[in-house]
């Protein structure tokens, strides 16, 4: 097997964080990276449902106020992912970063369906993708992260510090592969192991 071989498990679960109609408020998030990450969202739940692998949809419910909150419409999916609606295994709602803290309880159905693969996906990067691949390393699980099926926004820190999204993305990728947390991907590398294995 080489570096860039994915050995894709026939029960791999798909989660698709949080891609919500608010995140295309630009207005309130600001900049963003990575203009390719619904396409490439969208072709992963389109190999996953085509494989039988078992897809996981993440709903943030924000606080009021917020174009995430349960009573505005940007709480409500992207067009994409609904449109691939009813095929999905568990849709979690969570109020917080780590979609294992919703409910229903992820870590508890991935246990009863023996799942120890899981690919993360969705929105944002370095924050609901990169906590839910973080907290599903420290609890053994294999994690595959499709970098480039993730987009984040630019974000402003203390002291005047501000990164754009483009390094944030890319202090995510550093911080999961290498403090040991998932080994980062491609989504070419995934559709090209859902296609070996169905070839096989």
């Amino acid at each position: 097997m080489t570096e860039n071989t994915i050995a894709l498990a026939a029960d791999s679960a798909l989660l698709v964080i949080d891609v919500q109609k608010g995140f295309d408020d630009a207005s309130f998030w600001g900049p963003r990276d990575n203009p390719a990450a619904e396409g490439n969202i969208a072709a992963l739940m389109d190999a996953w449902q085509r494989t039988g692998r078992p897809v996981v949809l993440v709903r943030h419910a924000s606080r009021p106020g917020s174009v995430l909150a349960p009573d505005h419409p940007g709480h409500a999916f992207k067009d994409f992912v609904e449109e691939r609606r009813g095929q999905e295994a568990l849709l979690v709602t969570k109020t917080v970063n780590s979609a294992f803290y919703g409910t229903p309880d992820l870590g508890d159905w991935l246990t009863a369906s023996g799942i120890r693969q899981l690919v993360v996906a969705g929105i944002q990067t370095n924050m609901c993708v990169e906590t839910t691949a973080r907290m599903a390393g420290n609890l053994g699980y294999e994690v595959l992260l499709p970098l480039d099926a993730t987009h984040t926004f630019d974000l402003a820190g203390p002291g005047g510090l501000s990164l754009t999204a483009r390094e944030l993305a890319a202090a995510t990728a550093v911080n999961l592969q290498g403090g040991g947390f998932a080994r980062v991907v491609s989504t070419a590398q995934l559709l090209d192991a859902c296609a070996s294995r169905a070839a096989a």
